[in-house]
């Protein structure tokens, strides 16, 4: 058992908090708060934020807003804990990497019904985050192995070199309300595995799972202060991106603010890692099957409701394949299952928020407008006209071209776009021109077009008849252009390297009375 099973979850909120005028029952909905130095830690700002439900579009929670005093005690514990935590074994530390990875197995169902509560997603899909987020911490547990550094004999006469892979100290992961549970896994499993301490800044939307995994930590024997939890929105992320003894930032979200976060951290002195957004191109031609293709399609567009930032959002049909391919898209539309998680039968849910959900409906009116064609409108489903959630229903709008705003711009809901070109070249040409470089992929039975396209493309991830190439965790995962600001990638080996830093040590171990006085540059002898 899980010692004081989520407590965080059963707490009401203090009522000196409450806006004026809120009612009592909203006053006292369930309180999510920070974890610092293992145990919950009520915000001293007195600043919160509603949590709600998407499904039925009622606030369920409040969630604290850090202030910086807040985050400078997080960010204590952490520096604290960093001497013992570094000073730990590796076989230890992987005695616990895998204890974390058994509890996480252990409460998956209970992390994804987590999930379905707050983002919305059904529940199959939020069992298929922590499944991808538990790859990450499983490939942490070989960090003995992912540690080992290298070493040259006799370099100069009675002279070794060798290289070794030490922790940065403190550092932080901003992660985003999509993947509330995978991206936190992303970064934290590596992090602390290599012997740092972290601090995650989980996204106010969704805040809850960032504490049951928190639970989870210290029941696998994670110390106090190796892993903690701030909430909040920009007054929390300033402050990580200025404190001085933060040496590095994870993050994963919108280009603007990944612009930000780079550029701000970088100025005050940390290593940064600022994934984008993206605009994944799926580009199909002449020869691919239709039906697969289709179904790829579909998949990839509408799961998560399109909140993912690998979800195909332009299907790139090339030559006569378009009429067919359009066609056998919109035949599957109808069969989507749209509704909450507590339907056993529902396949897509709703949005986060109403704003956002509103935000994608909007791109809608203006394909129309711009002379795109609207072969399904998402706002036709019953549930977007009369229901109190925050739902879209499936839209594919077809003959979208560059200069449309839909186009132009990182929808991120259930919106599939289809822009038709003539030729091979016109389709690598458009993927290569995007201002993103995050996911494309390509369907065809030609082997030679598909390396061709993998050699080509100007992306980070490339799918040939795969939708959304999301490496594995030994891989490493990252986009190119707009979609990555910093010069590695997440999680895998580079992940690993992003969370340490390298030493070379030079030794010698002379003979008495052999040492003399050499004022030249050391050289090989």
């Amino acid at each position: 058992m899980i010692r004081g099973r989520l407590p965080h979850l059963e707490d009401r909120t203090m009522t000196q908090l409450a806006e004026p005028g809120a009612t009592d029952a909203v006053a006292e909905l369930p309180h999510v708060t920070h974890w610092i130095g293992g145990e919950r830690a009520p915000g001293a700002s007195g600043r919160r934020g509603p949590v709600y439900d998407p499904a039925t579009g009622r606030q369920a929670k409040w969630v604290d807003f850090a202030s910086v005093e807040d985050v400078d005690a997080a960010v204590a514990a952490a520096q604290a804990a960093f001497p013992g935590w570094r000073a730990t074994s590796l076989s230890k530390r992987t005695e616990i990497l895998f204890r974390i990875r058994n509890l996480i197995d252990q409460h998956r169902k209970e992390i994804a019904a987590i999930l379905t509560a707050e983002h919305g997603k059904v529940p199959s899909d939020a069992l298929g985050e922590v499944a991808r987020g538990l790859e990450n911490v499983e490939f942490a547990t070989g960090i003995p192995n992912l540690l080992k550094g290298g070493y040259s004999e006799q370099v100069s006469g009675g002279v070794d070199v060798y290289q070794i892979r030490q922790p940065l100290g403190v550092v932080a992961g901003i992660t985003p309300f999509n993947f509330p549970a995978m991206v936190p896994m992303w970064m934290f499993a590596n992090a602390i595995a290599c012997g740092n301490t972290f601090i995650l800044k989980p996204s106010e939307k969704d805040p809850s799972a960032s504490l049951y995994i928190a639970e989870l930590l210290r029941e696998a024997g994670v110390p106090d202060g190796v892993f903690n939890v701030v909430q909040g929105d920009k007054v929390a992320v300033d402050r990580i991106l200025e404190h001085p003894d933060i040496r590095a930032v994870s993050f994963v979200g919108s280009t603007p603010i990944a612009r930000y976060i780079y550029e701000t951290g970088t100025r005050n002195g940390k290593r940064v890692q600022a994934l984008g957004g993206a605009k994944n191109h799926m580009v199909v031609l002449p020869d691919a099957d239709i039906d697969m293709a289709a179904d790829a399609a579909v998949s990839a567009a509408y799961g998560s409701s399109g909140e993912r930032c690998m979800a195909i959002s332009v299907v790139v049909a090339v030559g006569e394949v378009g009429d067919p391919l359009v066609a056998a898209i919109r035949e599957r539309l109808p069969k989507i299952e749209v509704g909450p998680g507590s339907d056993p039968s529902a396949q897509m849910g709703p949005l986060v928020t109403r704003e956002h959900r509103d935000k994608v409906a909007s791109y809608l009116e203006r394909c129309e407008a711009q002379g795109a064609a609207v072969v399904a409108d998402g706002r036709d489903h019953d549930l977007y006209k009369d229901g109190e959630g925050f739902f879209l229903g499936a839209s594919l709008v077809d003959h979208v071209t560059p200069e449309m705003d839909s186009y132009r711009n990182e929808i991120f809901g259930p919106v599939l776009e289809v822009v038709r070109v003539g030729s091979y070249g016109e389709a690598v040409k458009l993927v290569n021109e995007n201002p993103y470089g995050n996911g494309t992929a390509i369907f065809t039975r030609d082997g030679g077009a598909a390396r061709q396209f993998q050699f080509e493309a100007e992306v980070g991830m490339v799918g040939i008849n795969v939708p959304i190439p999301v490496p594995v965790a030994y891989y490493s995962f990252g986009g190119w252009k707009q979609s990555l600001f910093g010069d590695l990638h997440m999680y895998g080996p580079e992940g690993v390297q992003f969370y340490t830093h390298a030493k070379v040590v030079t030794a010698r171990w002379p003979d008495p009375g052999t040492s003399q006085v050499d004022l030249g540059f050391p050289r090989t002898r």
